[in-house]
């Protein structure tokens, strides 16, 4: 299975460490953005979504004008569209860019943000409509003739369509969640499975949970996609002294005076959880426990970020040289993880320096270790 990088474009310049710079959309930013990904050698981009923010599909949409190879993975929240409307828009966009979409689906997080959006089900009911969602959105993608489907969240009749994915194997379904039951949907219906970085141990051992999943729903296990905040200098020393100045800036946008209510978060209307709190994921509650345990873990895990913000997002970095992060991610890929999903603090420096710095040395590096396992090159 070949190696695959993932990074991320946004309707504007922001991050932790950068307030949001203009206009919600700002085409020209998403333009460019999608642009230096292509160039930097990423395969894939993620579009996020939040109530908060512009339309993932649209904003994928410009990113793929822009762009002529660099594949879209679109984040998507079953229960707002019917599953399928939300087919026949993917595959749409899918025809249109051939083959370049993916979606990730997300069905858990921040309750509170879900319901700025009027949602207000369970974590538990949202699984379960997403596992739905899913199965009637792969049925609409397949299905020559007009079906049927009756189930708990979605009573459908003699539905069709016209438009299907650009390819014969579909359009990849990613699915994210630490929780049972998301491990549970993943290993019904993921393609890839989506976790935020943490250590070795626990990385190995979510790959195990999810993999048996699949196994009981007689599926072969999906790929795993880690996500990452490098934090990549000449030097290691550099690198850490950098990773000191995103914590302080991070500290001061949170506490600063005059500073806009929520400027550090992608997800304003998923406050920090309170004093003596824990946030609603599971996926949260793993990155503060992680957070407590220390702010440096195995060989080059940063937890800084995560302290920091509650663990409200993936927000756990690998610090280093170049070689030294390019080592630290070929160890995951022994485990199992052959999908990164790497963004930055400085959302397009950092990106250049991925593609110039880091993305070729892993990539040579995964084919040095195929070759002594006696894989062959995809």
């Amino acid at each position: 299975m070949p190696i695959e990088f993932i990074g991320y474009v946004t309707g504007r310049h922001q991050s932790e460490t950068i307030p949001p710079v203009g206009p919600a959309v700002d085409p020209g930013y998403i333009a460019t953005t999608a642009a230096i990904h292509e160039n930097a050698g990423f395969d894939r981009v993620l579009v996020a979504f939040h109530s908060n923010s512009p339309d993932s599909l649209l904003i994928a949409h410009h990113a793929a004008a822009a762009t002529r190879r660099l594949g879209l993975l679109i984040a998507h929240r079953p229960g707002f569209a019917a599953p399928t409307l939300a087919a026949r828009q993917l595959a749409t966009l899918d025809q249109l860019t051939r083959g370049r979409v993916a979606v990730h689906i997300i069905a858990g997080g921040n309750d509170s943000e879900l319901e700025a959006d009027g949602d207000h089900t369970t974590k538990a009911v949202r699984y379960a409509r997403a596992s739905e969602y899913l199965d009637v959105l792969r049925r609409e993608w397949s299905a020559g003739a007009a079906f049927d489907h009756e189930g708990a969240f979605y009573r459908v009749a003699g539905a069709r369509s016209d438009v299907g994915p650009y390819r014969p194997g579909g359009i990849p379904i990613y699915f994210g969640g630490a929780s049972e039951d998301a491990v549970q949907v993943a290993g019904r219906h993921a393609d890839a499975y989506a976790l935020w970085g943490e250590t070795y141990d626990e990385v190995a051992a979510m790959i195990a949970r999810v993999s048996a999943a699949a196994a009981a729903n007689g599926r072969p296990a999906p790929r795993f996609s880690l996500s990452f905040r490098p934090i990549v200098a000449d030097s290691e020393t550099q690198a850490w002294e950098r990773a000191d100045q995103v914590r302080a800036r991070i500290d001061a946008l949170q506490h600063g005076a005059g500073v806009q209510a929520g400027a550090i978060a992608l997800d304003v209307a998923g406050a920090s959880p309170a004093a003596g709190t824990l946030p609603t994921n599971e996926g949260s509650r793993r990155l503060r426990a992680l957070a407590a345990r220390g702010e440096r873990l195995d060989k080059r895990l940063w937890t800084g970020v995560a302290a920091a913000t509650g663990g409200r997002w993936n927000s756990t970095a690998l610090v280093g040289d170049p070689d030294q992060v390019a080592e630290a991610l070929l160890d995951y890929y022994r485990l199992g993880v052959t999908t990164f999903l790497i963004r930055g603090f400085d959302p397009l420096a950092d990106a250049l320096v991925y593609g110039r710095d880091l993305i070729p040395r892993v990539r040579a590096l995964v084919a040095q270790e195929d070759a002594r396992r006696g894989i062959a090159a995809a």
